[in-house]
């Protein structure tokens, strides 16, 4: 009794560990994700092509996780979804990962993938600031100084890049990745509900399918089929984009707030745009100034206070 009663402390520790690893990897990839838009965009091809490629590989296995939890829940396994609410994931799918994704590969083209990442950080204030004004819900002091940081730090990395040149692809490209923000903190609060009830898994798993959908239809419409015919790099990235930074993170997450709870592991996503700035630095030649790392901290240091007091609904990993 007393032998097996001495593991459990190393088991726990274990999991802790395991949870830590899998939530600060998972942010590190998502966030990597800019990295191989922006060599991919060296072929020449455009957002419509980039993005419908990534969901053709990844659809396969959101599809597979579908499947499964569809047929979970024809065993009587799980709640079985209401017609308003696979109406409710059709449209999260096209706000929170289709419209989202498209407006954030198309900023990609024009700004770097430091800036990028920064201004995807503002989900949190943005969800605060949306709430706030469609649940009449009070904003707290502490909150206040959370979106002063964060807000203040995405501009001292914006203007540091406008001084660099092309001011007017900077400020399209931004708007374009706050577009992008924009979009997916109404999916983090529209979602806060129907996620309560359905699972974050089959929520994430339905709602990609239906923005893989969407992207291959959007191709389609867009180029002839003869498109689909592309440099090997470009299958590369592709694979590598849907795989290593879409699916996989989307499953680390999961089982790192499974381990250590969601807000631990939203804290250690506080990880992504650090690591981007250092491998935007190493891959892409892009410079490491005082500005950039300036305007991390602050970005960084609004998100640490935000997620301090009460959580915010939270909704589903992101898969951007």
């Amino acid at each position: 009794m007393n032998r097996q009663a001495s593991f459990l402390p190393v088991s726990r520790l274990s999991n802790r560990a395991a949870g830590f690893l899998l939530a600060a990897l998972g942010a590190i990839l998502f966030s990597a994700k800019a990295i191989i838009v922006k060599f991919t965009y060296r072929y020449g091809i455009d957002a419509v092509t980039l993005i419908a490629f990534r969901m053709l590989f990844a659809m396969p296995f959101f599809a597979a996780v579908a499947w499964h939890q569809s047929r979970r829940a024809a065993r009587g396994e799980i709640v079985t979804m209401t017609p308003k609410e696979r109406l409710q994931v059709c449209v999260l799918g096209l706000m929170g990962y289709y419209l989202s994704s498209f407006l954030d590969f198309l900023g990609l083209r024009y700004v770097t993938a430091s800036l990028e990442r920064l201004i995807l950080f503002l989900s949190p204030s943005l969800v605060v600031l949306i709430s706030a004004a469609w649940f009449k819900r009070p904003v707290e002091r502490r909150q206040w100084m959370a979106m002063l940081l964060s807000y203040a730090g995405v501009v001292l990395v914006f203007a540091h890049d406008l001084s660099f040149g092309g001011g007017a692809e900077v400020l399209v490209g931004s708007l374009f990745v706050f577009g992008s923000a924009l979009s997916y903190s109404v999916y983090l609060i529209c979602s806060g509900e129907l996620i309560k009830r359905i699972g974050a898994t089959r929520l994430v798993a339905y709602a990609m399918l239906v923005s893989c959908v969407a992207c291959i239809v959007q191709f389609f419409v867009v180029h002839p089929a003869s498109v689909l015919i592309q440099p090997a790099g470009v299958y590369g990235y592709s694979v590598i984009h849907a795989t290593l930074n879409t699916v996989a993170p989307v499953f680390m997450l999961m089982w790192a707030v499974a381990l250590i709870g969601a807000p631990t592991a939203s804290l250690l996503g506080m990880m992504g745009p650090v690591s981007v700035l250092f491998l935007a630095s190493w891959f892409l030649d892009e410079p490491i100034t005082m500005w950039q790392l300036t305007g991390t901290v602050l970005v960084l240091g609004g998100v640490f206070v935000l997620m301090g007091g009460p959580r915010q609904p939270s909704g589903a990993p992101s898969a951007r």
